[in-house]
């Protein structure tokens, strides 16, 4: 018999009685997915680990259900609702003795699966695994209180990950109208800016190459040697694993210093897929952190008459990826490209005053992406700190 830390209270005020604690297989049953191939085409979903797949025409199971996976993805629980069909790789659960299916989804995401994992590949999971876990239990009247709760929570980051895909499908459909110049800006006395221009990435700027610094020259604190591995999206991590040089020898790096909107390419990374690591990816920097550019990068240095911000926008675009993945070489672990290739890259050239009316404009989309995902992050942090304090 035990209680979490943080309890609610019934509707006079008085405690609930203690949990208990009981195995998964004594509050309900789990289902095992099935091949839906012989189906047809329909409107009740099918599932997979990975989520939705397709739509059949008959259902395995009609009802509250929390999902978890049997093979592959097996640490993240999902609640289906309805009529709904899942693959073999997906359990679900049905037959709920006093439990309610959205207190049982709270439970399942406060449980370990993966050291429940039962395989030294691909990770698994089996029935008789699942139903030997223990879990404690309140009344049904406080599980329905809980799952409330944090059924108002989930509502949240629902609508917060919605709105972060609007802004983002947004921000894509602008970005391909002004490029394609479908939209266009007007100076401060309302009248048309001049025609824009078409030069490669190499007429418009020229680049510092990273240096290959030596691991002897490393010390614990210093200047920092910014790596590949050492990039978010628009930022300089701040991490543990950093590494340093001498301060006394900045003077000697100086042409290698990063500094507030640089932008920095990757020359050897992974997957052109704009992610961490990725080769050809473009970082604008927007903090203030410093360090020294490592080899495997290289920087843009600031060309007169373009603003960072304006060209950032087009070697963050699809059409820049799309050039990444035509010249890159090697494979998907290991890629790089050649500079001669890289700079031979279109970009569009117009007016430094209209360059700037489109970055500010662009800037201000980044910024209400950025404090949307800044809500999303802290309301998933908020549930996750409730999980660990309302169940035992």
């Amino acid at each position: 018999m035990s209680v979490p830390t943080l309890r609610f209270k019934d509707d006079d005020g008085q405690e609930f009685p203690e949990w208990e604690e009981k195995n998964i297989s004594e509050v309900l049953k789990i289902g095992s997915g099935k091949d839906y191939k012989k189906l047809v085409s329909g409107d009740i979903p099918v599932y997979g680990t990975g989520g939705y797949m397709l739509s059949v025409n008959d259902y395995l199971y009609d009802g509250e259900s929390v999902c978890i996976g049997r093979k592959g993805t097996i640490d993240r629980p999902v609640l289906l609702t309805g009529k709904f069909w899942t693959v073999d790789t997906l359990f679900y659960t049905h037959s709920f003795i006093k439990s309610l299916p959205r207190f049982i989804y709270a439970v399942f995401q406060n449980i370990d699966w993966k050291s429940y994992n039962e395989a030294s590949g691909v990770p698994s999971l089996s029935k008789s695994t699942i139903e030997k876990i223990e879990i404690n239990i309140p009344s049904l009247p406080e599980q329905t209180k809980i799952a409330n709760f944090l059924t108002a929570i989930d509502e949240k980051i629902s609508l917060l990950t919605q709105k972060s895909y609007l802004l983002s499908q947004y921000k894509k459909g602008v970005m391909q109208q002004i490029f394609s110049q479908e939209l266009r800006f007007k100076d401060d006395d309302g009248q048309e800016f001049p025609e824009w221009e078409e030069k490669t990435l190499g007429e418009v700027t020229t680049y510092t190459k990273g240096f290959a610094f030596k691991s002897d020259d490393y010390q614990e604190d210093g200047i920092r040697i910014i790596r590949v591995s050492d990039l978010t999206a628009s930022a300089i991590k701040q991490n543990n694993k950093s590494i340093f040089i001498d301060s006394s020898k900045i003077d000697k790096y100086e042409s290698y210093r990063i500094k507030r909107n640089d932008i920095l390419i990757t020359t050897v990374g992974s997957k052109p897929d704009l992610i961490e690591s990725a080769v050809g990816r473009g970082i604008l920097i927007t903090n203030n952190d410093e360090g020294l550019l490592n080899q495997n990068l290289l920087k843009l240095n600031h060309s007169t008459g373009l603003e960072n911000g304006f060209l950032f926008r087009q070697i963050n675009s699809e059409r820049y990826i799309t050039h990444i993945k035509n010249i890159q070489r090697g494979n998907a672990n290991q890629s790089n490209i050649t500079l001669k290739d890289l700079f031979e890259f279109v970009v569009f050239i117009c007016g430094y005053k209209e360059q700037t009316k489109i970055a500010n404009f662009l800037t201000a989309i980044d910024e209400k992406i950025t404090n949307n995902q800044t809500q999303l992050d802290a309301v998933k942090q908020y549930k996750q700190g409730l999980l660990q304090q309302m169940f035992v």
